[in-house]
């Protein structure tokens, strides 16, 4: 008997204004009411813009400072991870695993997905949330975040105020240890048969127009 076919890939993209800064090949593993699940192993296609060093390049003050960045292509390194993008959500939820072993989630405070041919487009918001293994938790590049409010084509204060509550609201459940920080998916196991993804070609283009740039 013939095994079965692995799950299929779908690209995952960051941008900041028109420019691309991140792309991500992973695995749709599940698309229903809990929202879209995919699957980021080592060894995955990835791109990203990078600093004249080569590091991965961190916030920018402005839109035209990421377009003039390089766009390197990579692969994914270091870790495995589940995404979760709930159903509407101004966030994803990543589960990590190091060595096969559950790490740790993060929360990823993000423009609501924007589906399109193929993939998804979201607009990062900078701001996000570590939590442990056991629950406890802290947030993450808050100056990074602070440093673009009122700046244009980023986020207003009011805007500002919204990012940050989302992120409240999903701390909330962290504690309380509801879903998705009730232990689902905390042993996930990938089948090895399957292929790790790769960009496609033409991963770049595209400008999401309907996507919001905030």
């Amino acid at each position: 008997m013939d095994a079965p076919a692995p799950p299929p890939t779908m690209l995952r993209r960051y941008f900041r204004g028109p420019h691309l800064t991140w792309a991500l090949a992973t695995r749709v593993l599940a698309d229903d009411a809990h929202g879209l699940l995919l699957w980021l192993p080592e060894g995955a296609g990835f791109a990203c813009r990078v600093e004249d060093d080569g590091r991965v390049l961190r916030a920018r003050p402005t839109h035209d400072a990421y377009g003039a960045a390089a766009l390197s292509v990579r692969t994914w390194r270091g870790t495995d991870v589940l995404l979760l993008h709930p159903p509407g959500a101004a966030h994803s939820v990543w589960w990590f695993f190091a060595g096969g072993a559950f790490a740790g989630w993060y929360v990823n405070l993000e423009s609501p997905a924007h589906r399109r041919d193929g993939g998804i487009d979201i607009v990062d918001h900078h701001l996000d949330v570590v939590v442990a293994p056991d629950r406890t938790w802290r947030w993450k590049d808050e100056d990074e975040f602070t440093d673009c409010i009122g700046r244009p084509g980023f986020w207003t204060a009011e805007e500002a105020a919204a990012i940050r509550a989302e992120g409240v609201r999903v701390i909330a459940d962290a504690e309380a240890g509801r879903f998705p920080f009730d232990g689902t998916w905390c042993d996930f196991v990938p089948d090895a048969g399957w292929p790790v993804p790769a960009l496609p070609a033409g991963y770049a283009a595209g400008d999401p127009e309907a996507l919001s740039r905030g």
